[in-house]
């Protein structure tokens, strides 16, 4: 355990990433510019949390619902994560990065695949944080098919979902942040988060960065976690 770590004692932290649209009409900005601020906060909010000792940091990038965005929008966004990936891959090698895809991903673009492929297979062997992007990803869906699958293979219980569950692997989820200040979990990550504690803040995601991250650790690490426990 590192010492930044021991401070605030979360290992996975998660992150609905809302308010790119807001950020740039607050601004009379097209989306698309709020999108790109978007992913420069994922950038240096990713670099933050291996900073400050993560194990894993879960984004959600993209969600099964919103394919019904306007297509010029989900090209953006998709331009922007092939960007995203070919720009920032180099620096996950380096730093020891392992990158993971949760949600049904291979059904996107062959292209878009292929660059994920290749990231994958590239930091498999990476033992710092792992920085999970949620892509198609539909936290109900992800729940029918780890059931489907434990099924297939004999007993259904608690555990043997949560094995084919696509965050098997990854530490239990700690905290789950949602920025732009709604107040719901929009389909991510429900089974994960059954106890982990939440924090809902105001603030756009465009604008959410390293200071930001810090303060939600320090709260977190100020809350008693007693599982159903009094």
């Amino acid at each position: 355990m590192t010492g930044e770590r021991a401070k605030h004692g979360a290992r996975h932290v998660a992150i609905i990433m809302d308010g790119n649209g807001r950020w740039a009409k607050k601004r009379r900005l097209p989306r698309a510019i709020g999108h790109q601020r978007g992913v420069e906060a994922v950038r240096s909010v990713a670099r933050a949390a291996r900073t400050m000792g993560l194990d894993a940091l879960t984004l959600y990038a993209f969600s099964t619902e919103n394919w019904s965005r306007p297509e010029d929008e989900v090209s953006a966004l998709m331009g922007l994560l092939k960007h995203f990936i070919q720009s920032d891959l180099e620096e996950f090698v380096r730093d020891n990065v392992r990158l993971k895809m949760i949600g049904e991903w291979r059904a996107l673009a062959p292209d878009l695949v292929a660059l994920i492929d290749n990231a994958l297979e590239r930091t498999a062997a990476n033992t710092g944080c792992t920085l999970a992007v949620a892509l198609n990803y539909g936290s109900q869906d992800e729940i029918a098919r780890a059931a489907a699958k434990a099924a297939a293979k004999g007993e259904v219980s608690v555990q043997t979902i949560e094995a084919e569950l696509d965050t098997a692997g990854l530490p239990p989820l700690d905290l789950l942040i949602r920025t732009s200040g709604e107040v719901r979990l929009s389909n991510f990550l429900l089974w994960q988060a059954a106890y982990a504690e939440m924090i809902f803040t105001d603030v756009l995601w465009p604008d959410f960065g390293p200071d930001n991250l810090a303060e939600a650790l320090a709260e977190f690490a100020q809350r008693e976690r007693r599982y159903g426990g009094r």
